[in-house]
């Protein structure tokens, strides 16, 4: 494998990702965790990307003019999907006139130890997004009051709005709870949706060609 231009690819992959392609998120996370020691089935599945994005070259972003002009969040994670460490894949996407305008797949910094934990951390990451936003449409002019990000997960959701619901969740570090201070000053609310509704779904886990089709649907990703 070292005369194999691993790393040149996952580069190439990463750019096309960060620029207009959430749908490859997740797959383009997963093979850069081996640049260091890439294998066979590695490089297959670098190939199988590649193949993927030219297979569907008339697809991209659409902004719809007369949807509304607010950004609207999505946040989700899978339990302990990476095999080497157990950590949880924390998935986030936010869209502005229906098309995405910023979107994350990235492994958790430590493992956690229930579904809750996971998801209560994706929110923790997708808040601190949602800020960033809000202050970027300020300077653009645009007054939002609030932005909505919406969980998938109920108990994830009571977590980040009781302060005292912590009996069983001391040991998270403290750098995720701001979350909480947040969503009392009223800048941002979560919302539950359904899991069949939530496009960051397919940015923390392999779903169905069904599910995945259904994602970029809702997320505006389509032929042109």
């Amino acid at each position: 494998m070292s005369r194999v231009p691993y790393a040149n690819a996952v580069g190439s992959l990463m750019y096309a990702m960060l620029c207009t392609r959430p749908d490859i998120s997740q797959a383009v996370g997963l093979v850069s965790r081996y640049m260091h020691d890439p294998g066979k089935e590695h490089w297959q599945a670098v190939k199988w990307i590649f193949r993927y994005i030219q297979n569907i070259v008339d697809v991209g972003l659409v902004f719809e003019q007369e949807n509304s002009q607010c950004v609207i969040g999505y946040c989700d994670s899978d339990f302990a999907g990476d095999l080497d460490k157990r950590r949880s894949t924390t998935g986030y996407v936010f869209t502005l006139a229906k098309a995405p305008v910023s979107w994350r797949s990235t492994l958790q910094s430590t493992v956690a130890l229930s579904t809750t934990e996971a998801e209560y951390m994706a929110i923790t990451e997708a808040v601190k997004e949602a800020i960033w936003l809000q202050g970027l449409l300020g300077e653009l002019g645009i007054d939002q009051k609030h932005v909505t990000i919406h969980c998938d997960s109920q108990s994830a959701i009571q977590l980040a709005k009781n302060q005292v619901y912590h009996a069983r969740t001391k040991h998270i570090d403290v750098r995720y709870h701001f979350v909480r201070e947040i969503l009392e000053e009223g800048g941002v609310k979560i919302q539950k949706i359904r899991t069949t509704e939530n496009p960051a779904d397919m940015l923390t886990k392999i779903v169905t060609a069904i599910k995945f089709k259904f994602c970029l649907d809702l997320i505006n990703l389509v032929k042109i």
